[in-house]
């Protein structure tokens, strides 16, 4: 048995899940409504307040598909009662972030600013000018934004500049030394 996909979700009062013929699971609480389709295979039942996840067969691409709907559909849970976000930390002379209009717009060292635009699910906050705040429901969106807001300036080893996940640690390098 998988050992991801063989554990319950519990759903936390003020959510509903309901799971259509065409195996298509929406998920709605206070921050708003996901869906994920399923595999035909799998079978999504809810119990009371537990929903379970389970497959026909050990074959191993039902194992596989096991423990991934199970995690999408447990992070659908918690995206739409809690949310999600990422934290990200500017370093280097002159890098700032700033917010307006659902706007997030980086000046990073080059010639023009970088701007990104919000999704509908998805909101920006710069607490202060280095620091980036990505929140939203969806678990892949906002880490995939992150991840694209990180790409723009990736974290260099040598003099630590850069944009990089508050809790990620750039292992830093020695510069050139001098002839001898």
């Amino acid at each position: 048995m998988s050992r991801i996909g063989k554990l319950p979700i519990n759903v936390p009062a003020g959510v509903t899940v309901t799971v259509d013929e065409t195996n298509l699971v929406t998920v709605k609480g206070p921050k708003g409504t996901l869906t994920q389709k399923v595999h035909k295979d799998i079978t999504v039942n809810q119990e009371g307040a537990v929903l379970v996840v389970s497959r026909p067969s050990d074959s191993k691409p039902h194992k596989a598909m096991h423990g991934l709907y199970r995690s999408l559909i447990n992070n659908m849970v918690v995206g739409v009662t809690n949310g999600f976000e990422k934290r990200l930390r500017m370093e280097g002379v002159g890098y700032r972030a700033q917010v307006a209009n659902n706007q997030l717009t980086l000046n990073v060292g080059y010639s023009h600013p970088v701007v990104f635009d919000a999704p509908a699910t998805i909101t920006f906050e710069a607490p202060q000018p280095t620091e980036i705040v990505v929140k939203g429901i969806d678990k892949q969106q906002v880490g995939a934004l992150a991840a694209d807001i990180r790409a723009v300036r990736k974290p260099e080893p040598y003099l630590g500049k850069g944009i990089r996940y508050i809790d990620e640690v750039v292992r830093r390098k020695e510069g050139k030394s001098g002839k001898k």
